[in-house]
């Protein structure tokens, strides 16, 4: 078993002592929740950006790197517009001081307002927390160099998060997330001039991956391109605008304006991480490009097999079936279609699942690790770049756990101020409300662990988590923030409408898979245009729409949030 694994538990152990020693001094509900209200700029410029930088960035997004190529630059560029957006607004959220999104959404648009609020983030965070988990057993399964299955390494991360968010809430969210920051910078940008070396540099890359790599708009990224990019780009801009766990930090910041000074540094920081693991995935990719589409062919025809579209014997040509549409697609060049065709036919033809699975594990190489196996890459080519490797090893390790514990600790701190605390037992203790915030914590994550056990794709898990929430709760919540004009009925409209518009286009995938682009493929597009927009859309009409329809809010409604012009 490689050695990169002990290295990596140590540095979880080392995690999970300070989080036990920090855990005795947690003793009531706003340590648990927002520490105190105690961060310093420096603590919280590392905790946003670890808030922000998961597995979405790590797993997701260099996966979708790995695929696109430059075009994969839209889906964190529209959390960089939202941070920018949200520097107008973090002194103010501050100055609110409260708990959740919740006590926001009940303040402008009424109890129930902050129910649906709460279900729509508990979903959409339950479902994020999955696949971190899910994150983590792809980077056992790489350091341990396949002796730690991906299943088993879902486990070992599910127990190390649920139990560091329980042991001691924000406090050691916010704390661990310091030197989790600072690992995740520096590794991420001495990786990616490494990386960039070992790969041949840009004229290696322009020989090896295909031409769409290098597009704006990657004809692959559905049936309209154009329209895609920008799906990713919003749903990623409005999860930031409104997500809660960047809000709940806010909520922990000594004073507003420590609150600005943080979101202003955020910003810079969160564009060179972003930018530089995207970097690492492209060439990473170029460097692995035979072993990746490998892995895609043979996980196509395993998909085939296993929904009764071919039998065991139709399995050889089906893949040079696939082979075929691949360099037809401009994806194989010429040079690199003998030694594809060498690896999926160098044991003779494979006829079974279990042929199809050796191969999987023995040629192919899943592009959800290409920054794993990109920090391997590196740190087995020893001395310095060893050091680089590791390093990035740790940071892939560290955005796991930071994102999987504050996206856990969030929708139970929802699930106890928006739910317990103000519908069922308003005048609960301290102790008994951090006791069951702690119970709540070990029951999201097991559901969250049951998610990542049935999980098929980072990817598009990531893309549906973003969506739910950023239609459901952002336009309301701004409007909350910013617009006096926007009423109860308003908000409620877009929140519950929004939500009930995401479920049900991707739901549709499964009841009519004959609408989906591509054809009968559930986690394509509805008619070929992308989700967000139908919801983001409805979400956003029905609020003004219904604003204008209802009588406008009450001034005494209006004081707290705009206390000057109420």
């Amino acid at each position: 078993m490689s050695w990169y694994l002990y290295l990596i538990l140590a540095y979880l152990f080392v995690l999970m002592g300070f989080n036990f020693y920090r855990s005795k001094k947690v003793k009531t509900q706003e340590e648990m929740m927002v520490a105190g209200r105690s961060l310093s700029v420096r603590v919280m410029v590392f905790t946003l950006i670890c808030t922000w930088i998961g597995s979405g960035t790590f797993i997701a997004g260099a996966e979708y790197a790995a695929k696109a190529g430059w075009s994969s630059l839209w889906l964190p560029a529209g959390a960089w517009v939202g941070i920018i957006i949200i520097y107008f607004l973090a002194g103010k959220i501050r100055t609110f001081g409260k708990y959740t999104i919740g006590d926001i959404l009940e303040v402008r648009y009424g109890r129930f307002a902050r129910l649906f609020g709460a279900l729509a983030l508990i979903i959409s965070f339950t479902a994020i927390v999955s696949y971190q988990f899910r994150a983590g057993g792809y980077i056992l399964n790489v350091v341990s160099k396949g002796a730690i299955s991906v299943e088993l390494g879902q486990f070992i991360t599910a127990a190390f998060v649920i139990i560091f968010t329980a042991a001691a809430g924000m406090v050691a969210v916010a704390y661990t997330d310091l030197p989790n920051g600072i690992i995740i910078l520096t590794a991420s940008v001495l990786a990616a001039p490494v990386m960039y070396h070992i790969a041949g540099g840009w004229e290696a890359a322009v020989q090896t991956l295909p031409a769409q790599h290098f597009a704006v708009f990657n004809k692959d990224f559905g049936a309209h391109p154009l329209l895609k990019a920008g799906s990713y780009f919003l749903a990623t801009m409005f999860l930031l605008l409104g997500v809660q766990s960047m809000y709940q930090k806010f909520y922990s910041a000594r004073t507003p304006k420590d609150a600005k000074q943080a979101v202003a540094l955020w910003v810079v920081g969160t564009i060179v991480v972003e930018t530089v693991v995207i970097v690492i995935a492209i060439f990473a990719a170029s460097y692995f490009w035979e072993p990746i589409k490998e892995f895609e062919i043979l996980t196509r025809v395993k998909a085939q097999v296993e929904n009764g579209q071919i039998q065991s014997a139709e399995i050889p040509d089906a893949l040079i079936r696939q082979v075929e549409q691949e360099v037809q697609n401009g994806n194989i060049k010429p040079d690199q279609l003998p030694r594809i065709n060498n690896d999926l036919f160098a044991g003779g033809q494979p006829q079974s699942l279990e042929q199809l699975n050796r191969l999987i594990r023995e040629k192919g190489l899943d592009p959800a690790s290409i920054v794993l196996k990109a920090a391997q890459t590196i740190a087995d080519r020893g001395g310095i770049w060893m050091i680089v490797g590791v390093l990035l090893l740790g940071a892939a390790v560290a955005v796991v756990i930071s994102t999987g514990m504050n996206y856990l600790l969030s929708p139970t701190t929802n699930i106890m101020r928006d739910i317990y605390q103000e519908m069922i037992n308003p005048e609960a203790s301290q102790k008994t409300m951090v006791m069951m915030q702690k119970v709540m914590i070990i029951v999201l994550g097991v559901v969250a662990y049951y998610l990542a056990t049935n999980l098929t794709s980072v990817l598009e898990m990531s893309y549906f988590a973003y969506t739910i929430y950023g239609v459901s709760i952002t336009p309301a919540l701004l409007a909350a923030l910013a617009w006096k004009r926007a009423t109860r009925a308003g908000g409620l409209a877009s929140i519950v409408g929004g939500a009930l518009i995401t479920i049900f286009l991707k739901s549709a995938g499964y009841i009519w898979p004959s609408i989906m682009v591509p054809a009968g493929d559930p986690n394509g597009d509805p008619w070929g245009i992308p989700l967000i927009y139908p919801a983001l859309i409805f979400s956003i009409v029905s609020l003004v729409v219904v604003s204008y329809l209802t009588k406008p809010p009450r001034p005494e409604e209006l004081k707290e949030l705009f206390p000057d012009k109420a």
